[in-house]
């Protein structure tokens, strides 16, 4: 098999796991390629020692298998790099929360094992689309957690007015408003008090952030619909969002927020199910007495 490593550049802490799963991975003959960044970071800030492989330095690189090293942070963007080629992507948490990289560090042999075994389960993720009506288009316009628009700096709030499938919703009078992806529901969106939606659910989510009015509150949608924002604020401009990476908008930008036409292939092992990761990660059921 051929594998594309790709690793968070700010653990050097963290640098071990790295080299253990170079040894893993080549005691099975695997192929292995890795993104330059990382491995500059590990060769030449840490002086680790990596095996020859081959680097990884655009979005052209093939692979059977993408594995991510880090958080969830660095796997949306090694997601971001795989784009729409399909190519399954395993995340091992080597970073906080982890829903995404949820694989933990400890259960890498035994992963590994079960990925040659071909004993592995391959997850579709919902992905959106950005589109910017009356501004230029963003380079990668595409989330796999979250589309957010906010106000810039500390403006006052901002209006936004939203529709779903060309249906009048309502205006948000809000810091912002999360539209998020079943994946995304655990993301940002959660921070502010959206709902948690399993996976394959074929729904989006609409969160307002802050919201002016006690009575807005998080609606579920389904996922074939399209969102549109039209967004106005004191200081003429706002800011999107799309997985964390920002864009400065003017008022006036109409935004339309669709699923993509293509998916994000996750990698999850069988014996383990995202209920089990609630459990874990938001500790349910844990009693602090």
């Amino acid at each position: 098999m051929r594998f594309a490593i790709f690793g968070n550049t700010h653990q050097a802490q963290k640098s071990p796991h790295a080299e253990r799963l170079f040894r893993l991975l080549q005691a099975h003959g695997a192929s292995l390629s890795i993104a330059a960044d990382f491995h500059r970071f590990l060769t030449e800030e840490l002086h680790r020692d990596v095996p020859p492989m081959d680097l990884i330095t655009d979005d052209t690189f093939t692979a059977d298998m993408v594995i991510s090293l880090g958080g969830d942070g660095t796997f949306l963007g090694a997601a971001r790099r795989v784009g729409r080629r399909g190519i399954p992507i395993l995340g091992i948490n080597t970073g906080r929360l982890g829903f995404l990289a949820d694989t933990q560090p400890d259960q890498m042999e035994d992963t590994i094992d079960e990925i040659y075994a071909n004993h592995y389960r391959v997850e579709e993720r919902t992905v959106l689309r950005l589109t910017c009506e009356g501004a230029k288009a963003i380079e990668y316009p595409y989330a796999l957690n979250e589309i957010a628009v906010m106000k810039r700096d500390s403006s006052s709030m901002i209006s936004i007015r939203t529709t779903a499938a060309d249906h009048y919703l309502t205006t948000y009078q809000a810091d912002g408003l999360i539209v998020a992806t079943p994946t995304g529901s655990t993301a940002y969106s959660l921070s502010v008090g959206g709902p948690i939606i399993t996976p394959q659910s074929p729904t989006l989510s609409l969160t307002p952030i802050a919201p002016h009015s006690l009575n807005m509150r998080p609606i579920v949608i389904p996922d074939d619909l399209t969102v549109s924002l039209d967004v106005e604020s004191r200081s003429h401009t706002f800011l999107v969002s799309i997985d964390g990476r920002s864009h400065a908008c003017s008022q006036g930008t109409r935004l339309h927020i669709a699923r993509a036409d293509y998916s994000v292939r996750v990698v999850k092992r069988y014996d383990h199910a995202f209920f089990d990761t609630l459990r874990e990660k938001m500790m349910w059921g844990a009693d602090a007495r």
